[in-house]
């Protein structure tokens, strides 16, 4: 079954019934990166074309790095859940999401194959073409959802999408002792960081107070930005990464 062309010409399509319109008249300004999670691809593509799931993706991408489209760019696919990204709470109306094959954090995560991460950027170039996407809003699961997701995980490679040209990344800073802000802590250096991060577009509330969110939120960044150490302690390389990325925002 067909159903519509393609928007990636490599693309098979598979059609899935959980979509609808993108809401407020938005068409997608980031790409949002998931891994599925489950034991196979077979039955990750399968879920996500089962009306009883209510979840879907415009994209999978199985470890071979063939490419399954089964929702059109233009509809709003059911990827993302709750999140956020600078305030705004309906990510699958402004997003294209992408799911790729890997068994996630509790079937025993492993590394992404190299044909598989090809396939992936070069269907991120494409949809960043077509829909002007900018670097910095190619993100994962976790970063629009922290605490809540997980996916892609401290595995994934953004170095190498970076490097292809997708994606926005700086070279972590070193890890090493010293003083670093975790929960409990108050004060201006706490509200710098969360403002900071919330000035890169993550959901955090700038109080001055290192609460759990905050400590949530840091372990976001971290996966994404500083996979060596995931803690959700702002230590000097957090926090020096952090300012190194957003120094390299395109204006």
């Amino acid at each position: 079954m067909s159903g519509f062309l393609p928007d990636e010409p490599r693309a098979e399509v598979r059609v899935s019934p959980n979509f609808g319109p993108r809401r407020d008249m938005l068409g997608p300004d980031m790409i949002v990166l998931h891994y599925t999670g489950m034991a196979t691809g077979a039955g990750a593509e399968a879920w996500l074309c089962d009306p009883a799931s209510e979840v879907s993706s415009h994209y999978l991408v199985h470890e071979n790095g063939h490419i399954v489209q089964m929702v059109r760019e233009s509809d709003r696919a059911w990827h993302a859940g709750k999140g956020s990204w600078f305030g705004r709470t309906d990510i699958n109306s402004c997003s294209v999401g992408i799911e790729i094959v890997n068994p996630g954090h509790s079937l025993g995560y492993r590394d992404f194959p190299g044909r598989q991460i090809d396939a992936v950027i070069d269907l991120c170039r494409g949809i960043a073409r077509r829909h002007s996407i900018a670097a910095e809003r190619v993100l994962a699961h976790s970063d629009v959802a922290p605490g809540r997701k997980i996916d892609p995980g401290e595995k994934f490679p953004w170095k190498a999408l970076f490097e292809a040209g997708i994606g926005h990344f700086v070279p972590a800073a070193p890890v090493r002792r010293g003083a670093a802000l975790e929960v409990g802590a108050v004060g201006a250096e706490v509200e710098a960081l969360q403002s900071m991060l919330a000035l890169y577009g993550y959901g955090v509330e700038i109080s001055g107070i290192f609460d759990r969110r905050t400590e949530i939120v840091v372990e976001a960044f971290q996966r994404h930005f500083r996979p060596r150490k995931v803690d959700g302690v702002a230590d000097g390389s957090t926090l020096r990464t952090l300012q190194r990325l957003l120094a390299s925002v395109r204006p």
